[in-house]
């Protein structure tokens, strides 16, 4: 079960940084003080995820996805 395991943990790893950089990607399209901003300071990324759910929302949900995919995959490893 253990290779599984690791198979799904990668997998849930490449969901989330995927995510990531496409929340980073909306964060830059909005302006490069919020892109900027998201990337060096965390709060920041709370706030434009606050402030632009429509725009931020898919690619958070989606990298809560991957975080769940991660957290099974080491369940099975």
């Amino acid at each position: 079960m253990e290779p599984i395991g690791t198979i799904i943990v990668v997998i849930g790893w490449i969901v989330a940084f995927v995510a990531a950089v496409a929340f980073l990607v909306t964060a830059f399209q909005e302006s490069l003080l919020w892109g900027f901003g998201c990337l060096l300071l965390p709060i920041v990324s709370l706030i434009f995820l606050v402030m632009y759910w429509d725009k931020a929302g898919k690619p958070f949900l989606v990298w809560l996805a991957g975080l769940g995919i991660l957290f099974l995959g080491s369940l099975l490893s």
